[in-house]
């Protein structure tokens, strides 16, 4: 069936270890994660599986899985069974059209449940958009690459961002990413599939909540197209990416601001 995923379910109750898995599965296709106190679920297309690469990292952790189909049309109803309304401090909440509205924050965003990430559930995109409540979007231009659901583009826009590009290489994400621009009436977010940051993109701000790997192979283009000021935001990187990150980054002549650490994961932001 086209857009099947496969949920991986990892009998694994250390969080250190659900993390460093987390990280590697990243970097291997899949899509999203459940972490709960004594079983890590991931979730990947069906099509992008290499079982190969599944059984060499449960191999050298020493960790069991088992595999399960999940079809799109089941979504719904377990994004609605296990996931709450995201909420960010006092400043935003990010909830599906099930949710009752969230009172007491700045912004809303309404997310359509589909098998696509970046929800806000996930310590990185929480802290993403923690940090972007600090970035001054008034009329700036905001490039979000791997945009997944497309909640960061969206924040961007509802903050004053003039003009936003959501970058992602999924078909399933670019789908619902432009469904999701559509329920939050934006007008100001072009989606657009593709690896990379297109040749001749300039922006006042670029955000990539992605992994390490995808973060030190395109740190060179991300820097070309940020304007010279502006602010990048990293975020999809463990503790321990720390060290290798800000090296590269200072290789680009990016200048470090700041860091946030949530659930072993980092946030961090520099400037071109």
């Amino acid at each position: 069936m086209a857009n099947e995923h496969i949920r991986v379910r990892f009998p694994v109750s250390d969080p250190a270890l659900q993390q460093i898995l987390i990280a590697e599965l990243s970097a291997a296709g899949f899509e999203g994660f459940e972490e709960q106190e004594q079983v890590l679920d991931a979730f990947i297309q069906a099509a992008e599986l290499d079982k190969g690469l599944l059984e060499d990292i449960s191999s050298r952790h020493a960790v069991s899985f088992s595999t399960e189909e999940i079809v799109p049309q089941n979504w719904n109803a377990l994004w609605e069974a296990n996931f709450p309304p995201v909420i960010v401090d006092d400043f935003a909440a990010v909830r599906a059209s099930f949710h009752e509205p969230v009172t007491g924050v700045e912004l809303e965003i309404l997310i359509t449940p589909k098998m696509s990430f970046g929800t806000g559930h996930h310590a990185t995109t929480w802290m993403m958009m923690r940090r972007m409540r600090s970035l001054d979007l008034q009329g700036k231009v905001v490039t979000d690459y791997g945009t997944g659901t497309g909640v960061l583009a969206i924040l961007a826009e509802k903050r004053g961002s003039k003009e936003v590009l959501a970058i992602d290489n999924d078909d399933w994400s670019i789908e619902n990413a432009l469904e999701n621009c559509e329920r939050n009436a934006c007008r100001h977010i072009q989606v657009h599939k593709g690896d990379r940051i297109p040749e001749g993109v300039v922006a006042d701000v670029v955000l990539a909540n992605i992994n390490k790997n995808v973060i030190l192979d395109q740190l060179p283009v991300m820097k070309r197209a940020l304007r010279p000021g502006g602010i990048l935001l990293l975020s999809g990187l463990l503790r321990e990416d720390e060290g290798e990150v800000r090296e590269a980054s200072a290789i680009n002549d990016l200048q470090f601001l700041d860091i946030q650490e949530r659930n072993n994961w980092l946030c961090i932001a520099f400037q071109g």
